[in-house]
């Protein structure tokens, strides 16, 4: 055979290597689509949970039926809800006032660390001082930087003006009011059973006044007038306003479920801050007429107010199972303080005072967390937590080492403590709380208070809540020791706050 030239052995040649190495990137190629597969295939087994974060406004820690102080008024959804996971029986918010616990609870940091020591009401949320510092990141924040779809439905009370907006702060959507209330219905009023409270009555005199047809109430049990709620504050999408018809529970449930269908293909964090059982006293006349058998008519409204809420927590589930979410979707529920029972009869069951008190009536509220698969069902857990918990919770659920943020942060991680497969005892703390002149800490079963608020004065008072729920018997004379242990306690951690930024009239 003749010899092949050696321009024909050198194309040759080219063209194996050439298919050679067509081969071995076809190779990699398809190793990589392999490979690609199986780690799309084990993000899929073990996604990022989606969150959802219900917040119940004023609502009182005996009014839940799982918590077994109260049947007045059955909360069939919210006892199932509990029933799916964990309930605290010694959950805390850091404040007993709406704006102050929000601070807290969404940048798991004690508010009194950046000076947000006061709750702006009315045109206080209009001052541009007053808000959720710009330089504190929330939950929000912290997810949506992680991939998350984020969105706030219901109330803010953060800050009214630009800078503090709930876009700002980490929402990629918010559908909702910016200030501390709303009215459920505007006025006249249509479809329901109104209760305002007046300085006086039509006739001027005291007590109570019902209208020919029953639907309005007026009443001096407060001895002062409704605030005027809606004035420059009106129900926006993010900020534009828009004409709401429906009851309000009922259109920040719709709202909610629409971000979960637009939203089910990614990871999301949704914050739910129902304005339900705040005052207004306002239920659905439906709503109304399911309590005949409860005679006093404030006690009745608030029944269809707390009824219709139960009912909204109901159909948000079911939308969560529905979307085929629940495995993967971890739901928070509590509320942001305790119940103001003179102004809604929302009944603390046997804890002491109420919202604005650091008796335990103002700061213990009922507090559930539930994830299928991953943590316990049906359990109870009756070591103290705290709303601080959630964000480092939160981040651990993510995948996230909350070990990063451990130094800005007040709370724990409770996953370790929470889960199926072990039961990891909480560490040993102390939780604080300062509200205008009002001081309170606790640590194991000791409460230490200081209170002008429920018949206390300007002493410091010694409870323990193992024996004494109620905080009813004061037992500093007996136990000097273990009341100087708190108070140190509660200096070494008063040293660190800052002072208030602002202050009403200030």
């Amino acid at each position: 055979m003749r010899p092949q030239s050696p321009s024909l052995l050198a194309n040759v040649l080219s063209t194996s290597q050439r298919t050679f190495r067509h081969a071995i990137r076809l190779t990699i190629a398809v190793a990589v689509c392999v490979i690609g597969s199986s780690v799309s295939l084990l993000a899929q087994e073990s996604p990022r949970p989606n969150i959802i974060l219900l917040i119940a406004d004023d609502l009182g820690y005996g009014e839940v039926g799982a918590q077994g102080f109260s049947d007045d008024i059955p909360t069939p959804h919210l006892d199932a809800l509990a029933a799916r996971g964990v309930r605290f029986t010694n959950g805390y918010v850091t404040s007993a006032y709406c704006s102050t616990s929000r601070a807290g609870l969404l940048t798991g940091r004690y508010q009194n660390r950046f000076g947000y020591d006061f709750n702006p009401v009315g045109a206080d949320n209009e001052d541009p001082r007053v808000g959720l510092p710009t330089n504190e990141l929330t939950i929000a924040d912290a997810l949506q930087r992680r991939g998350y779809a984020t969105g706030l439905i219901g109330k803010w009370h953060l800050g009214g003006t630009a800078a503090f907006h709930p876009v700002r702060r980490g929402f990629d959507e918010f559908f909702g009011f910016m200030h501390e209330g709303h009215y459920f219905v505007p006025p006249p009023y249509e479809g329901v059973v109104t209760m305002l409270r007046r300085r006086a009555l039509p006739d001027g005199r005291q007590g109570r006044w019902v209208s020919e047809d029953g639907t309005l109430v007026l009443g001096t049990h407060m001895r002062n007038h409704e605030p005027d709620y809606d004035a420059n504050n009106p129900i926006v999408r993010v900020s534009q306003p828009v004409v709401e018809e429906e009851y309000l529970t009922d259109a920040f449930t719709r709202e909610s479920i629409d971000f979960l269908r637009r939203n089910r293909e990614r990871p999301f964090f949704l914050c739910v801050a129902y304005n339900a059982v705040h005052s207004p006293l306002q239920a659905r006349q439906e709503d109304f007429d399911r309590f005949p058998e409860i005679k006093d008519v404030q006690r009745r409204i608030f029944a269809g107010m707390l009824a219709n809420l139960d009912d909204n927590v109901g159909r948000l589930v079911e939308a969560v199972d529905e979307l085929g979410l629940r495995e993967n979707t971890i739901i928070v529920f509590l509320s942001d303080n305790g119940g103001p029972t003179r102004e809604l009869t929302s009944s603390n069951g046997p804890l002491r005072d109420g919202k604005g008190s650091v008796y335990e009536g103002g700061l213990r509220v009922p507090f559930f967390i539930s994830w299928p698969s991953k943590i316990r069902e049906n359990a109870v857990v009756e070591e103290p937590v705290i709303s601080l918990d959630l964000f480092p919770t939160f981040l651990s659920a993510a995948g996230e080492d909350w070990t990063d943020w451990k130094p800005n942060l007040d709370g724990v991680d409770l996953l370790p403590t929470l889960s199926e497969d072990q039961e990891t005892a909480l560490p040993s703390r102390s939780f604080s709380w300062k509200l205008g002149p009002q001081r309170a800490i606790r640590y194991g079963d000791w409460k230490l208070v200081r209170s002008s608020r429920g018949g206390g004065g300007q002493n410091w008072e010694l409870y323990d809540l193992s024996e004494d729920i109620g905080e009813s018997n004061n037992l500093i004379e007996q136990n000097p020791a273990a009341a100087r242990e708190l108070q140190n306690r509660f200096d070494s951690w008063q040293s660190e706050m800052k002072p208030a930024f602002w202050s009403r009239g200030g």
